[in-house]
């Protein structure tokens, strides 16, 4: 009954806090923003991708988990503030927000400034994968995408670039881009090891083969000013990647189209494994990835071929490659929340459109799957 009575005065709290926000009130493992509108997608990617969550402790991380943990079962103890229950900002600086963990206090020292205000909801999504509740390795979590991912678009737009330096970051940009791909891939059902191999040797050899070809295309275009040359070529990185992050995604998870992906009904509940899912999740996945380089490898060129005729540049010429790494930052970081965005990542689908044994197997006119990342 006591567990009950504080399970009630927890969501009470957080419906009152939700109120007076822009979220809703808290519901365990719901999206503190609206799915259905892609502002509301947007802004919650822009939680998933804050990259103080890379600097939450493995202490913090527990403690966001065992806060969580007591909310569903209803074992919270008394007086456990409304900031820790709505768990969108489950710790702040300027509140006593110590928790018990494992009837351990928590000290606010053990909570870094960087990811004070990084809800506990937030640390979960971000940290861990929701199919497997393991931790993701921090440079292929999307929190990681940018900060990581960033001195590999800078390498990718170098100017005149040689047959080595093109292959060696096509090469290292698929390597991430796979890793990236398999961390965050629907993971209800086992993927060998094998899986991972061929696509990763698929995805980077498609890169290395598109990046080398139009090159050489290029360079032998005769037609070709110096200067268009080079503000071509500046440009052959996009298709190389676009298609290349194509064969990435659906060679890495290639199983999930033999195997089938579970789908959930509107309760949680496991309805069955699908293919007909599977190819929706990842076409879905396949777009995002099309969409996420356009604005990293096509704006940068642009704005740098204006930069590099200014006087500054022109007579400092050691400040090309800093400004051209902000600029990549920059575009990296509009790119990337709109481009995952375009799509919910719990995606909902018709049941009459998937299989028939399992538009049987449940009375709900939807089901939801995992799309990935």
């Amino acid at each position: 009954m006591a567990d009950t009575a504080t399970t009630a005065s927890a969501a009470a709290a957080a419906s009152a806090a939700g109120s007076s926000t822009d979220a809703p009130p808290f519901q365990l493992g719901k999206p503190r923003f609206q799915q259905t509108s892609f502002y509301g997608r947007f802004r919650h990617f822009l939680d998933i991708i804050d990259p103080r969550t890379l600097f939450v402790t493995e202490r913090r991380l527990r403690e966001a988990v065992q806060l969580l943990e007591d909310y569903k079962h209803g074992t919270l103890r008394p007086g456990v503030t409304n900031e820790q229950v709505e768990i969108w900002y489950a710790r702040n600086p300027n509140k006593d927000c110590s928790y018990q963990l494992n009837n351990e206090a928590i000290d606010e020292s053990d909570n870094v400034s960087t990811g004070s205000e990084v809800s506990g909801q937030t640390i979960n999504q971000a940290i861990l994968h929701p199919d497997t509740n393991e931790k993701i390795f921090m440079p292929f979590r999307m929190s990681g995408y940018i900060p990581f991912g960033t001195p590999i678009v800078v390498g990718l737009l170098l100017p005149n670039q040689t047959l080595a330096s093109t292959v060696f970051w096509q090469w290292l940009n698929q390597s991430h881009n796979a890793c990236v791909n398999y961390a965050n891939r629907n993971a209800t059902k086992p993927s060998p090891a094998s899986k991972f191999i061929q696509g990763y040797l698929g995805a980077v050899i498609s890169a290395v083969s598109i990046a080398v070809g139009l090159n050489v295309l290029v360079q032998k275009a005769n037609k070709f000013t110096p200067a268009t040359r080079l503000l071509v070529q500046r440009f052959v990185p996009f298709p190389a990647v676009a298609s290349a992050n194509i064969c990435n995604v659906v060679l890495m998870r290639y199983g999930e189209l033999e195997e089938g992906i579970d789908v959930l009904d509107g309760d949680g509940n496991l309805v069955g494994s699908s293919r007909i899912a599977a190819r929706h999740a990842l076409l879905e996945t396949a777009l995002t990835r099309v969409v996420l380089p356009m604005p990293i490898l096509v704006l940068p060129p642009i704005v740098m071929s204006m930069l590099e005729k200014t006087a500054l540049l022109q007579a400092r010429p050691r400040l090309l490659l800093p400004v051209q790494s902000l600029v990549c930052l920059a575009a990296f970081g509009l790119a990337l929340p709109l481009a995952i965005s375009l799509f919910p990542q719990m995606s909902e689908i018709e049941t009459s459109q998937l299989e028939p044994e399992i538009a049987r197997a449940t009375s709900s006119r939807t089901v939801v799957y995992n799309k990935g990342l």
